[in-house]
């Protein structure tokens, strides 16, 4: 059976292809989720105004020619953070995050992602 369907003029993922997975020590720490779609949980650790953080989603369906899509989910300043995929190989991709708030946040928001396969 597929994961990935279209109903009702929806297309997406079913809940078997998704998954959660919650950062642990700070916002650079990697985390590992092998699902075509999913949430990441940031951890709460300080990120200062206009600065970059950087961690890897280590994930078994991503293979070299996917696209991954990033948004911001939920518990973040509205408006405060820039996310994107900054490399990506067989296995993993490196997501990017940058603090645009203007101030110091200590925010531990949800970022989903969705794994485009190339077959």
């Amino acid at each position: 059976g597929s994961n990935f369907v279209m109903s009702g003029g929806e297309l997406g993922y079913t809940a078997e292809a998704s998954g959660t997975v919650t950062q642990l020590t700070d916002k650079s720490t990697g985390v590992t989720l092998n699902k075509s779609a999913g949430q990441i949980t940031l951890n709460n650790a300080a990120l200062a105004n206009i600065t970059n953080v950087s961690f890897t989603l280590t994930n078994s369906t991503i293979s070299a020619k996917d696209t991954i899509v990033l948004s911001v989910s939920s518990g973040a300043t509205a408006g405060a953070y820039n996310c994107w995929i900054s490399s990506k190989t067989t296995g993993s991709c490196v997501i990017t995050i940058r603090n645009l708030s203007g101030g110091s946040l200590s925010e531990a928001f949800v970022i989903n992602f969705a794994v485009i396969h190339v077959l």
